[in-house]
C-alpha cells in the first residue's frame, strides 16, 4: 500500500511543478523531472525507483509515443524520411567519433571510449515529442525529420550495441550477439507494421464497433500499441519505437480523434508523468566532485555532438538554418535510451564500476537540458512560420 501513498505524493507534486514551470516559461517536462531529482536519492531522498515505480514509467513512454504517433502525419513522415535517416547516420557519428576521442582523454582504454560514444550516440525522443506537442510544432516538417530521425537511430544503436557486445565473444556470461538474426528480425518487424498500419488496425478498429464494450475502440487501440510495443522489444528496438507506429497506424483510420482524446487523459494523470519522475530518480550526486571535469567535458560535447551532427544533417538536405538548429535540439536528449544502452554495457562489462554512475549523471543532466535548448530552438524557428510552412506544401 507504500506505493499508493508515493503515487499520490508524486501526481500532485509533478502537476504543481508543471504548473509553476508552465508560470515561468519553462517546458513542464522540466518541473516533472526536478520533482524526481528533489524527491529521490540526489536530494532529499523519500522515493526510489521501485519495480512499480519503473513500470508506470514504462508504461508512460508507451502511452507518450502512442499519442506522439496519433498526432502525427503519415504523409509528412513519408516525406521527410530522407532527411531524417541523414539526421539520424550523421547525428550517430558525430558522438561516436568525437566522445569516443575525448574519454581517451581521461584514460579510458579503446575499447571502453567507443562504448561511452555509443551510449551517446543513442536518442530518447519521447521528452522532445512532449515539448513538439505542448508548442504545437509536432506535425511540422521539422517534427517529423525528427520523429523519423529517432526511429533510425534507435535501430543503427541496436547495431552498434550488439557488434560490441559481439566483439567482447560472450565474455561473462553475455552471449555472442547475431548480428544478422537482429537485423533480420527488424527488418521482420517493420514489415509488420507496414501490414499493421495498411491492413490489420483498420480491420480491428472496424471490428472494435461490434463489441459490447465501454470504449471499444480505444481498448482496441491500446491492445494494437501493447502489442507492438511488445513485438520491438523482441526484436530488440525499443518500445516506443512500436507505440509510436501503433499510434500512426491508429491514425489513418475513423477512430483516430475518438482514440486521442480518450487516451491522453489517461497518459497524463498518472504513466507520462511518472515517466519523467524517473529520469530525475535515476541521478545521484555520490562522487560528483572527484569526476566533476568529466562530466562537465561530456555533458557538453553531448548536448553539441546531437546538436551540430544532426544539424549538419537537416542543413546536407536544404533545411533553414533555423529548422537546423530546430531539428538539431530535436535530437539532444538521451533519456531511457541512453539509460537502457549503458545498464547493457555496463552488464556485459563494457564499461567499469568506476565510471558507470558519472555516465548515468551525464545522461540526465545532458536529458534535463535538452528541452530548454529545444524551447529555444522553437522560438528561433517560429512557430506560425513552421505551421504555415505545412499548409502550403499540402
Amino acid at each position: 500500500m507504500d506505493f499508493l501513498g508515493i503515487l499520490c505524493l508524486l501526481i500532485l507534486a509533478t502537476t504543481l511543478a508543471g504548473h509553476f514551470a508552465h508560470r515561468a516559461g519553462i517546458p513542464a517536462v522540466i518541473g516533472e523531472i526536478l520533482v524526481g531529482v528533489i524527491l529521490g536519492p540526489a536530494l532529499l531522498n523519500w522515493v526510489h525507483l521501485t519495480t512499480l515505480v519503473q513500470t508506470f514509467s514504462d508504461i508512460g513512454v508507451v502511452v507518450l509515443m502512442f499519442i506522439g504517433g496519433l498526432e502525427s502525419n503519415l504523409a509528412l513522415l513519408r516525406k521527410y524520411l530522407r532527411p531524417a535517416i541523414i539526421v539520424a547516420i550523421i547525428g550517430v557519428i558525430f558522438p561516436v567519433v568525437i566522445m569516443g576521442l575525448a574519454s581517451r582523454f581521461f584514460q579510458f582504454s579503446w575499447f571502453e571510449s567507443l562504448f561511452i560514444g555509443v551510449i551517446f550516440s543513442a536518442t530518447s525522443v519521447s521528452i522532445s515529442v512532449e515539448v513538439l506537442k505542448e508548442f504545437k510544432v509536432l506535425d511540422t516538417k521539422e517534427g517529423a525529420t525528427i520523429l523519423g530521425a529517432a526511429v533510425a537511430d534507435d535501430i543503427i544503436g541496436v547495431i552498434l550495441l550488439s557488434i560490441m557486445i559481439a566483439m567482447m565473444g560472450g565474455q561473462s556470461g553475455v552471449a555472442q550477439t547475431n548480428l544478422g538474426i537482429v537485423l533480420l528480425e527488424q527488418v521482420g518487424f517493420f514489415i509488420g507494421v507496414f501490414i499493421v498500419i495498411k491492413w490489420v488496425a483498420p480491420y480491428l478498429m472496424r471490428l472494435s464497433d461490434h463489441l459490447l464494450m465501454a470504449a471499444s475502440p480505444t481498448i482496441m487501440a491500446i491492445i494494437i500499441c501493447l502489442a507492438l510495443a511488445w513485438l520491438a522489444e523482441l526484436v530488440g528496438l525499443s518500445g516506443a519505437i512500436g507505440a509510436f507506429f501503433a499510434g500512426v497506424a491508429i491514425a489513418q483510420t475513423d477512430y483516430q480523434h475518438v482514440v486521442d482524446v480518450s487516451i491522453e487523459p489517461v497518459g497524463y494523470t498518472t504513466f507520462i508523468p511518472l515517466f519523467f519522475v524517473s529520469v530525475g530518480l535515476n541521478m545521484t550526486f555520490k562522487g560528483v566532485w572527484q569526476s566533476l571535469p568529466f562530466i562537465v567535458v561530456m555533458t557538453v560535447l553531448g548536448v553539441l555532438t546531437k546538436l551540430w551532427g544532426c544539424g549538419l544533417g537537416a542543413k546536407l538536405n536544404g533545411f533553414s538554418r533555423h529548422s537546423n538548429y530546430l531539428v538539431g535540439a530535436g535530437m539532444i536528449s538521451r533519456g531511457e535510451m541512453a539509460l537502457i544502452t549503458a545498464q547493457i554495457g555496463f552488464s556485459a562489462h563494457l564499461l567499469s564500476n568506476d565510471y558507470y554512475s558519472d555516465i548515468i549523471l551525464v545522461i540526465i543532466v545532458v536529458t534535463m537540458i535538452a528541452p530548454f535548448v529545444l524551447k529555444n530552438a522553437i522560438h528561433r524557428a517560429g512557430q506560425v512560420t513552421a505551421t504555415h510552412s505545412i499548409i502550403e506544401e499540402h
